[in-house]
């Protein structure tokens, strides 16, 4: 059994959304494509560390990656429904270029931030 998906688990400070300088996709992909690197995810498990997203919103996302070939929807034919999201091959190749992503942006946190305030400040 996978460990569920914690609701803070894009909440930390040193990997903030907002000083992240690469994004893969739109605004959520690359979040989703964290939520199901350890496996097929249901809608409901995806929507706790999810939470900042709207149903619609996700619900988007998940048909645009699925149209571009990064996860895959899997419906089963029991009472009540049931659907799962999970990454195909294409999606799974993404998580090493974001893995060096995040860890540049680890690296270069201080300067990142430094940058920001100082363009903020005029």
């Amino acid at each position: 059994m996978r460990e569920p998906l914690r609701r803070d688990m894009f909440e930390d400070p040193d990997c903030s959304s907002q000083l992240q300088p690469f994004r893969f996709g739109d605004k959520w992909s690359g979040r989703m494509l964290r939520c199901l690197e350890d496996g097929p995810r249901r809608f409901s498990e995806l929507r706790v560390p999810l939470h900042r997203v709207t149903p619609k919103v996700l619900t988007e996302t998940l048909r645009a990656m699925e149209r571009n070939g990064s996860l895959t929807r899997t419906a089963y034919d029991e009472n009540p429904p049931r659907v799962e999201y999970g990454l195909t091959a294409l999606g799974r190749s993404v998580l090493g270029p974001m893995d060096a992503a995040c860890e540049w942006a680890r690296a270069h946190l201080p300067e990142l931030a430094e940058a920001r305030d100082a363009y903020e400040r005029g």
